[in-house]
């Protein structure tokens, strides 16, 4: 077969190179629109991410193409309807960094509850006095997890091992989970009252954008902890500000900001093409909240672990000898 993938980085051409023996593999980094359709409008297969769009006019420009496969969780990006049309599959990667993103988003209430970052740099600079480094134990706190998708489950798997008492809320729960994983699910105000510890793990919708605004902020117990590496957008970063401010909030851990634009993939942060617009009022209030001494903030960097890009290689080559044996997993249009 002859395989065209785009947008792709020199390391993945390699591992590629190892796992597909036998097809002939093109590579380019550019997106479709840069594609030498002139050169290579015979290819079987073709993989994508998000940045290449795929409509009638770019099928139109292919010869034989059998199947199309994005790097992605999302797949918006494709013409799903027309390639059906043309007997074209369209395969998508379901998951890959459920683990890794609780996994950061653990880590930041570590460091926060044994006040790592001080600690280090103090060591750093010689001093071993403990003044102000006293931290808190997990174990025996009331931990809220608002979302119980995947990465939430694991959330909560992890919460469990450090013997916390956790609830839940989603808009959809899950209460066979709620059963095998020795959770509760309450509603969000009553969440939002009961944490010691918040932490998110829902999708960014018109719904949920502000789901923790300043009228949310005011309802936490006094001197709650949030965690937040899911969508910027799902806290007012004016609400944190106050509710710092106010001492509602003791300590904040965040991984993603309100200004961050609309992120669909957070593999798209690791792109060339990567840019977005920012509001200048909110992007002064975010630099406030990275000088913030209380605030713990890394740059949308959960889901950057070998593992969790090495997994969308995998599914990415799992779905191409899917389609080749006839297998309908993780198709889209069957």
């Amino acid at each position: 077969m002859k395989i065209a993938f785009l947008e792709i980085e020199d390391w993945e051409c390699d591992y590629l190179k190892q796992k597909l023996i036998g097809h002939e593999l093109i590579f380019f980094k550019h997106a479709i629109d840069e594609f030498d359709f002139a050169k290579y409008s015979d290819i079987d297969l073709l993989s994508i991410f998000i940045y290449s769009k795929i409509d009638a006019s770019v099928l139109d420009k292919f010869l034989k193409l059998k199947g199309i496969f994005t790097m992605s969780t999302g797949y918006d990006h494709i013409d799903v309807a027309e390639c059906k049309k043309r007997n074209i599959s369209v395969y998508y990667v379901p998951s890959y960094g459920e683990n890794t993103v609780a996994e950061h988003a653990f880590a930041l209430l570590l460091a926060i509850s044994r006040k790592l970052l001080p600690s280090i740099e103090r060591m750093k600079k010689g001093n071993m006095n403990l003044d102000g480094l006293r931290g808190f134990d997990i174990k025996g706190k009331t931990i809220g997890v608002i979302g119980t998708g995947k990465i939430g489950v694991h959330f909560i798997k992890f919460s469990k091992a450090f013997d916390a008492n956790i609830i839940a809320y989603d808009s959809y729960p899950k209460f066979d989970l709620q059963d095998k994983l020795g959770f509760k699910y309450v509603s969000l105000k009553e969440l939002l009252q009961q944490s010691d510890i918040i932490s998110l793990h829902c999708p960014l919708t018109p719904e949920t954008t502000h789901l923790i605004d300043k009228e949310q902020i005011l309802q936490m117990k006094k001197g709650v902890i949030i965690i937040n590496t899911a969508r910027g957008g799902l806290i007012s970063t004016e609400a944190i500000l106050e509710g710092l401010e106010k001492e509602i909030i003791s300590y904040a851990g965040l991984d993603v900001l309100e200004e961050e634009c609309a992120i669909k993939e957070e593999k798209q942060l690791l792109s060339r093409k990567f840019a977005c617009v920012v509001d200048l009022r909110t992007a002064l209030e975010e630099h406030v909240l990275i000088d913030n001494e209380r605030v713990l903030i890394t740059p949308h960097n959960a889901f950057n672990s070998n593992e969790s890009l090495i997994r969308i290689l995998d599914t990415t080559i799992e779905n191409i000898n899917n389609l080749l044996n006839k297998n309908e997993t993780n198709k889209v249009n069957s």
